[in-house]
């Protein structure tokens, strides 16, 4: 039976809008910033974690915030090189069933209790990510920051996978299942695999001068020439050329035919 709407769901939405509005006015003037992704399981014993706090390190120095999860694991990880050389380190914390124990290494904590409001201040506010080894949480964050590029919702900043030994079955798999039919050839090239604190580093630097990646038209690719992404008035971030800011088109594309009509519900 379906739960009667009292009108307690709509208060919701201040909620909400209260951890957006925190984040905006906590993060707005940050700066340049990379986004670290990782397993919160990872021990510091594990050579992962000792890579994760010397990327982080390195990228300070050079002018980076360093944004993370803020939890244990790669998280602290970041968060604590970033914090060991002085520079802004800042975690984005979640209201978990389990309590996510936050980590200490933050200038800047925030919490969230909706995953969605959190996700939207891993990207906003980042110009390059790095993805280290993780679980589900971390293959969410990365799929949702590929799709986010592939689209063209968001700049095509730099993409980095940490650990060739790690990552490298889920890329073959990808190019074996999803070239051609589900993604175009280039899609795969959103993103790069790095080894080093350095070699990491050095790709973040270069990726957000001049970005690595942009989609090509099927009519220009022969040629080699691809379509340039407008420059959007909204945040600064780049977008195609249409309204809605997607590679495909302003909206989606309507079928000239009738919908379908339900049919008669399954019985049981």
């Amino acid at each position: 039976m379906a739960q009667e709407y009292d009108g307690r769901e709509s208060w919701r939405v201040f909620r909400i809008m209260t951890e957006f509005v925190e984040g905006f006015e906590e993060l707005a003037t940050l700066g340049k910033a990379v986004t670290i992704f990782g397993s919160a399981r990872t021990k510091p014993a594990n050579p992962y974690y000792r890579d994760a706090v010397a990327t982080a390190s390195l990228l300070s120095k050079a002018g980076f915030a360093i944004i993370t999860g803020g939890g244990p694991g790669i998280m602290e990880a970041a968060n604590k090189g970033a914090f060991d050389v002085g520079g802004p380190s800042i975690g984005l914390n979640i209201s978990l069933p389990h309590e996510q124990e936050t980590n200490r290494y933050q200038t800047i904590s925030l919490d969230f209790h909706y995953f969605y409001a959190r996700k939207v201040m891993f990207v906003k506010y980042a110009s390059a990510f790095i993805c280290f080894p993780g679980g589900y949480g971390t293959l969410d964050e990365l799929f949702e920051t590929l799709t986010l590029v592939q689209t063209m919702k968001i700049e095509a900043f730099p993409i980095l996978l940490y650990g060739s030994e790690y990552w490298s079955g889920l890329i073959d798999w990808m190019r074996k299942r999803l070239i051609s039919e589900f993604i175009d050839a280039e899609d795969i090239d959103i993103f790069r695999i790095v080894n080093t604190p350095a070699e990491a580093v050095k790709q973040v630097r270069g990726g957000v001068r001049k970005h690595w990646w942009r989609p090509l038209d099927e009519e220009l690719a022969a040629s080699g020439k691809a379509r340039r992404p407008a420059l959007s008035p909204l945040g600064g971030t780049r977008v195609a050329e249409s309204g809605e800011g997607t590679r495909y088109g302003k909206r989606p594309i309507k079928s000239p035919s009738k919908h379908a009509k339900a049919g008669k519900k399954p019985t049981q």
